[in-house]
Formats: C-alpha cells, structure tokens, sequence
C-alpha cells in the first residue's frame, strides 16, 4: 500500500495542503497515522479526498458530504440520510441568499443591537450594506430553534463568547507542548531542516489536539446530559410521590 507525507498528497490528488487539513479539522479525511514526527497518509486517504473533491465540484456542502461519507461508513443509504423531515425554518432559505435583513433578524430571533453585535464579533454575521452576511447558516439556524422554546439569544452568544476564549486557551496550551521546549535562545541559529521539522512538529499536534477535545467535550456532554436527564427524572418522582402522599 502506497503511503503519503501531506505534501506528496497534495501534489497526487490535485489539493492543497491547506485544504487537505481543512477537510481534516471538519471530519471529512481521517487523520493520518503519525510516526515519529511525520503523519503518513494511504491510498484510502487518496480516494477520499478525490471523492470530497467531485462532491464540492458538483455544489454539495461541507454538512452534506459530512452526512453521506457517514451515512457510507455505516452501510445507510442515500434515503437513510434524506428520510427526516426537512426543518422549518425562515432561515434555511438563507443557505443560498447567504444575506439577512435587520427586520429578519429581529423577527426570527428577537436579537438586540448587542446580540447582533455579538454576532459579529463571533463572525456569525457581517455587515453587507443594508444587509448582513450570514457565514454560518446552520448556527443561525440553531439559535433560531432555541430562541422560539424560550432561550435567551444574549445568554447563548455570551456561552458562545466565553467557549472561544477556554477553547483559546486549549489551543494554548497543545501549541505550547512544542513551544516551550523548543523555543529558547537556540532557535535563531537553528537551521533550515531543522525549523522545517519544527514546524512540522506543530502541525503534528492539529490533528492530535482536535480528536482529544472532539473526544473529552463528546464524553462531557453525554455526561452532561446524562446528569440533566436523572435531574428531571428526579422531579417527576417527587410529583409522583407528592400525589400518592393526596391519594
């Protein structure tokens, strides 16, 4: 079986390295086996991303291929994937105008200057004229969902705000692996290989870094949900024991 460093792939399947890491950091392309300091890519890997590739060419989006390449994981079909109802939602037919208007905004989310202007920090929105870009339609879409069963759009954005600043220091802390060892008063004489493996060393922690939070957040929030859900329970046990105590 033929193997790849990410520059060999690159060359072979016609996409950047940048964008091979994209496709990585989004869930489309496995991450490659690292040994040593070097990721090793496969054929598998090849077919893959020559599949992505004719998927955006035909105008299939990142959540839609996401969907099918998952779906063909664990032998779904096509339908399996298609068979929810579709979702009701003003903001779904922004996906294609890919604009919104401040009439719109306060009508599907009830959103003051200062969740707007959130919005924008968080890069959710930009302004376009007497419009706003919407560069993420499916969170949109989300906090519209939440808005209409009672949620606060303020209270969500501020999370939001709060999740990028611990997620900063996350990052911080994977980088810093790295930087704290290597970079001292030698790196300035370091020679060219030598701070090219530095670097590739770097990006060896990415994709590491991105399955340990995927992993610990997904066990987290399971957790979380978990405790939620025996918290519930909880009350309707003690409603039931309330009406026993009438009875």
């Amino acid at each position: 079986m033929t193997e790849y460093r990410i520059n060999d792939l690159a060359q072979v399947s016609g996409v950047s390295v940048r964008n091979i890491r994209v496709y990585q950091d989004r869930g489309l392309l496995p991450a490659p086996t690292i040994r040593g300091r070097t990721g090793w890519y496969s054929d598998e890997h090849l077919v893959r991303l020559n599949l992505i590739s004719r998927m955006l060419e035909r105008g299939y989006t990142f959540a839609t291929i996401s969907e099918l390449l998952h779906a063909a994981h664990y032998g779904m079909k096509v339908e399996h994937v298609l068979r929810a109802a579709p979702k009701s939602s003003r903001l779904a037919n922004f996906k294609r105008a890919a604009t919104i208007t401040l009439t719109e905004l306060k009508k599907s989310l009830d959103a003051s200057d200062r969740a707007i202007n959130l919005s924008q920090r968080l890069g959710l929105l930009t302004k376009d004229g007497a419009h706003y870009a919407v560069r993420n339609p499916e969170a949109l879409a989300g906090a519209e969902a939440l808005v209409k069963a009672g949620v606060d759009l303020e209270v969500l954005l501020d999370v939001w705000v709060r999740v990028e600043q611990d997620l900063e220091d996350v990052a911080h802390n994977f980088v810093s692996l790295i930087t704290d060892k290597y970079f001292d008063e030698n790196l300035p004489g370091m020679g060219d290989k030598s701070f090219a493996q530095l670097a590739g060393l770097i990006q060896t922690v990415r994709p590491m870094a991105h399955d340990i939070v995927e992993a610990a957040f997904s066990k987290a929030l399971d957790d979380e949900i978990s405790r939620a859900v025996g918290r519930a329970s909880s009350y309707f046990d003690q409603h039931d024991g309330t009406e026993s105590a009438v009875d």
